[in-house]
């Protein structure tokens, strides 16, 4: 099932994409919800009955005479979990993060393979496809991240990661946007991501239920445990692709990262937890794999004007226009000089 949220008399509408046709679940039945915080809340009570009337769309069947698709390309996408409840970001690709170290000409940190991790970043924040406004201090190194994401349906605490694909209610594109200045310099005092990073996390543009993606389902990596799949991931920069990649690569499992996510803590319907960056999936660590290879390699960042396009297979496409707030003002030059 293919759950989109788009605007519909100003508010945030739920409907199933069929055969590039939008369907607004409450028309459908009504006992489905109109939101997909709700559809989240109600997750156990409802799903069998949206799944069989998934399949009877695809059968070309509308429980309703009177219920008509709306096209999927005439409407407003918002994010597919619009307000999610928290919004965390894994590490998961090993590539990627060896990449990045070998471009800094440090050694590949041990304790990736030791355990999953992930840090919290601003949820009120998530945005869907569209525009991305940007201030002048993100574009002092703006970067793209190419990543999967999935969405907690189920409320649970300290579960294990056997059992962690059942609160799992779908999978997403994520782009997690990023202020490399503004990242590096935070970074130094050894807290976390912070304003590198909190003006904008792209999700979209649909949430897509795991039996969608049976056909691609792959045993997980040699020592760990729950489900993967074989999917490509690409990313484009106005027509120009300039990563590739694949979720099956993902060393840690979401299963894994969602059991280091509920240790000791609740996760809740509607939080969001992303897979970290597929290996080549920004151009932090394309721009550093160049200079290392070529010292005269130029670097490249987005700029405003530029059109970011993010694949999954199985997921849909991801498209946003980056945008320059009409401002001078910056934190970079309110920095203290001591």
């Amino acid at each position: 099932m293919k759950l989109v949220t788009y605007i519909r008399e100003d508010v945030d509408q739920l409907a199933m994409l069929v055969n590039g046709q939008l369907y607004n679940l409450q028309d459908l039945h009504p006992e489905l919800p109109t939101t997909m915080h709700m559809f989240l809340q109600m997750w156990e009570e409802v799903i069998d009955l949206a799944k069989a009337i998934d399949a009877r769309l695809k059968e070309g069947h509308t429980p309703r005479s009177n219920v008509h698709g709306v096209p999927f390309d005439e409407v407003q996408l918002l994010a597919p979990v619009p307000f999610p409840t928290s919004c965390r970001d894994g590490y998961a690709f090993r590539q990627h993060v060896a990449a990045a170290r070998r471009n800094r000409k440090v050694d590949m940190i041990p304790e990736f393979d030791q355990y999953p991790i992930f840090y919290f970043t601003n949820h009120n924040a998530i945005q869907g496809p569209g525009d991305i406004f940007c201030m002048p201090d993100h574009f002092d190194k703006l970067d793209f991240e190419l990543e999967a994401a999935v969405v907690i349906c189920k409320r649970g605490r300290n579960i294990t990661a056997a059992e962690a694909d059942e609160y799992i209610g779908g999978y997403m594109i994520m782009n997690d946007m990023s202020a490399r200045t503004l990242q590096m310099e935070e970074m130094k005092l050894n807290l976390g991501p912070a304003k590198g990073k909190d003006f904008s996390t792209v999700i979209g543009p649909m949430l897509v239920t795991a039996d969608e993606l049976e056909p691609f389902r792959i045993p997980a990596k040699e020592g760990h445990t729950g489900n993967n799949y074989n999917l490509k991931m690409k990313c484009w920069v106005n027509g120009v692709q300039v990563s590739e990649g694949n979720m099956g690569d993902m060393d840690w499992t979401f299963a894994e990262i969602v059991e280091r996510c509920a240790y000791g803590a609740d996760i809740l319907p509607g939080d969001v937890i992303g897979s970290g960056t597929v290996g080549t999936g920004c151009f932090l660590e394309l721009n550093g794999t160049g200079k290392l290879n070529d010292p005269n390699y130029p670097e490249q960042w987005l700029k405003a004007g530029d059109v970011v396009e993010m694949e999954i297979d199985g997921l849909g496409k991801l498209t946003n226009t980056i945008v320059a707030e009409e401002t001078d003002f910056s934190i970079l030059a309110n920095k203290k000089n001591i």
